[in-house]
C-alpha cells in the first residue's frame, strides 16, 4: 500500500521539488547468486523507499559480477545483499572479496534468515575494509542506512561496528579453542543405540512413487501455521497470542484479515496450483553414516546412497552423537527398513500474479501472495506427512493430532530437509530430485545452489522410527569432512564449501 502510494505521488513530488529536497541515498539490493528468496528483501526495500532512499532492486539469483557492475553503473551509496539458504553465505564472502579486488569504497548491508552477526563478523567483514553491517530485520534497516550515508555519523558508527565484530571474532575463536572434540571413530562408537534385534520396521501399505496434482488448496489451508507468516512481516510473536498484543495486536489483526481475504481469492479463483510427489523405498544403514535406498525388498538394485554427517563434539555421559542414519536399520541386522522422500509446491502460477501486482505498483499484495504461498507450501508438507503416516506408509494409522500438536511436532517419525541442521549438505537434494523425478512429477526445479523453484516449495525425507528426532549436527572436524568427501566421491575443497556453515576448523589455515 505504501509503495503504491509512493509510486502514484512520485510525479507530483518530483514536479514540486525546488532543489532543496533530495534522496537520502541510493541503495542497490539483490538476492545473491543461486538463491531465489526475496520476501524479506522486498519488505526492506519498501521501508527504505518510504524513508526517502532510492532503491535499485535487481532481483534474485544475481551473480556477483552483475551486482558490482550495476552498483558502479548507478553510482550507489551502498549495496544490500540478501540470502536465505546456507550456500548464499559463501556467495556473500565471495562478493566481499571481489569488492576489495575491484577497490570498492561503499558500505554493504547483509540480511536474510541464515545470516548472522557472527557469520558477518567472522567470515565476511575480514575480506572488505569498508563497513559491512548485518541488519537483523527490516525495522533496523532505515537506522543503519541513515548512519551509513551521514557525513557526521558514519565514521563513529563504523568504528562501533568494527569494535563489536572484533569482540565477536575473539569470542568465536575462544569457543572453538575450548570445544572438546571426538574423532569420527569415537563419535561413531557413541551412536544412538537401537535394539534392532527386537524391532520390526513398519512395512508400508504402498511403496514406490505417488504423484498428486491440483491438490485441494482449501484442504491444505487448514494446516497453515500462522506464526511464521507474521514473522515474515517483521511482527514477532506467536499466533493467536499476537492478535491480543498491546503493541502489535491491531496491526496483526489487519494483516491477518488481508491475508485471509487473499487466501480465499487464491482458493476460489485458483491463482495457485499445488503439486506433490512422495515415495517410500526399502532402505538400510551402511558404513555407519550412509543410507542405501533400494528399488525393491530384495535389495539387489541400489537406487541411491545418501551420505550423512554425525555430531562430533564430546557429549555428557549417556548422550549419543547423532546421525540420521542411526534411525534406519543397519544392513548387517538383516532387517528390511524403509525411507520416504517428498517434494511439494504451492507456487505454480505465482509469477503471473506477482507480475500483475508489481505492474500496478502494488508491492504489498506482491509480498502478501508470496508469504501466503510459502505458508501453504509448509502446510502442504504437513498434510502430506500426515497422509504418509496414517495411510500411505500407515505406521501411525490411529494418529489423532490437533493442529497445535502437529505444529509442536508431536507425531511419530520426522521429515528432515537437506540443507537444514540434521543434514546440512544441500547437494544431497540432487539425489532426492533424481529418486522422485521431482521436476517431471511436481514441476519443481533446483538452482545451482540447490534453492527450489517455485520458491514456495518444501522437500525432504521421511523417517518412521519412533525414536527418530530432529537435531543439529553442530560443528564437525576435518577427519569427518575427509571421510564424507571420500564417501561421496567429492573433492575435499568442494565438500568443505558445501559444509562451510558446520566446519569446526578453518580450511584456509
Amino acid at each position: 500500500v505504501m509503495k503504491k502510494a509512493v509510486a502514484h505521488l512520485l510525479p507530483y513530488i518530483e514536479a514540486e521539488k525546488d532543489g532543496a529536497a533530495q534522496s537520502n541515498g541510493k541503495i542497490l539490493m539483490a538476492t545473491v547468486k543461486g538463491d531465489v528468496h526475496d520476501i524479506g528483501k522486498n519488505i526492506v526495500g519498501v521501508v527504505l523507499q518510504c524513508n526517502n532512499f532510492e532503491i535499485i532492486d535487481i532481483g534474485v539469483m544475481v551473480p556477483a559480477a552483475t551486482i558490482l557492475e550495476e552498483a558502479q553503473k548507478h553510482n550507489v551509496d551502498m549495496i544490500g545483499l540478501s540470502g536465505l539458504i546456507t550456500p548464499s553465505l559463501d556467495e556473500m564472502v565471495h562478493i566481499a572479496k571481489e569488492m576489495t579486488r575491484l577497490k570498492f569504497d561503499i558500505p554493504v548491508m547483509i540480511g536474510g534468515a541464515t545470516t548472522s552477526r557472527a557469520h558477518t563478523a567472522v567470515k565476511i567483514d575480514p575480506h572488505y575494509e569498508q563497513p559491512t553491517i548485518w541488519v537483523k530485520d527490516a525495522s533496523r534497516a532505515v537506522g543503519v542506512a541513515q548512519k551509513l550515508v551521514s557525513e557526521t555519523a558514519k565514521q563513529t558508527f563504523a568504528e562501533e561496528i568494527r569494535t563489536q565484530y572484533e569482540a565477536v571474532r575473539i569470542q568465536h575463536a575462544g569457543r572453538r579453542s575450548q570445544t572438546k572434540w571426538l574423532s569420527l571413530e569415537q563419535a561413531r562408537a557413541n551412536k544412538y543405540n537401537i535394539d534392532w534385534t527386537n524391532y520390526v520396521p513398519p512395512v508400508p501399505r504402498q511403496t514406490g512413487i505417488q504423484v498428486f496434482e491440483n491438490y485441494d488448496l482449501k484442504a491444505i489451508s487448514t494446516y497453515i501455521d500462522w506464526t511464521p507468516f507474521f514473522h515474515s512481516w517483521e511482527l514477532k510473536g506467536s499466533y493467536p497470542k499476537i492478535l491480543d498484543d498491546p503493541e502489535k495486536g491491531e496491526e496483526a489483526k489487519k494483516l491477518l484479515a488481508d491475508a485471509q481475504r487473499m487466501l480465499q481469492q487464491i482458493i476460489d479463483e485458483k491463482w495457485l496450483e499445488a503439486r506433490a510427489v512422495v515415495g517410500i523405498f526399502p532402505a538400510n544403514q551402511v558404513a555407519d553414516d550412509d543410507i542405501e535406498v533400494y528399488a525393491h525388498e530384495q535389495r539387489g538394485d541400489i537406487l541411491t546412497t545418501l551420505s550423512h554427517n554425525r555430531q562430533q563434539t564430546e557429549k555428557p555421559p549417556g548422550r549419543p552423537n547423532l546421525c540420521l542414519a542411526d534411525f534406519i536399520a543397519p544392513k548387517t541386522s538383516g532387517k528390511i527398513d524403509y525411507l520416504g522422500a517428498f517434494a511439494v509446491t504451492t507456487g505454480i502460477g505465482i509469477d503471473k500474479k506477482v507480475a500483475e501486482f508489481e505492474a500496478d505498483h502494488d508491492d504489498y499484495n506482491a509480498i502478501m501472495i508470496k508469504a501466503l504461498a510459502d505458508r501453504l507450501a509448509e502446510a502442504f508438507a504437513e498434510l502430506m506427512h500426515e497422509k504418509v503416516r496414517k495411510h500411505i506408509w500407515g505406521y501411525a494409522a490411529d494418529e489423532k493430532l490437533t493442529s497445535h500438536e502437529l505444529i509442536k511436532e508431536n507425531y511419530k517419525g520426522i521429515r528432515p530437509a537437506s540443507g537444514y541442521p540434521a543434514c546440512p549438505d544441500h547437494t544431497e537434494k540432487s539425489k532426492l530430485w533424481e529418486l522422485l523425478a521431482v521436476e517431471k512429477n511436481a514441476g519443481i526445479r533446483i538452482t545451482e545452489h540447490f534453492a527450489m523453484l517455485p520458491t514456495a516449495s518444501v522437500s525432504g525425507w521421511y523417517f518412521s522410527h519412533p525414536d527418530a528426532k530432529y537435531f543439529a549436527i553442530g560443528k564437525i572436524r576435518q577427519d569427518q569432512v575427509q571421510d564424507y568427501a571420500q564417501r561421496k566421491s567429492m573433492d575435499l575443497t568442494e565438500a568443505e564449501r558445501w559444509l562451510s556453515p558446520v566446519l569446526g576448523y578453518d580450511p584456509d589455515a
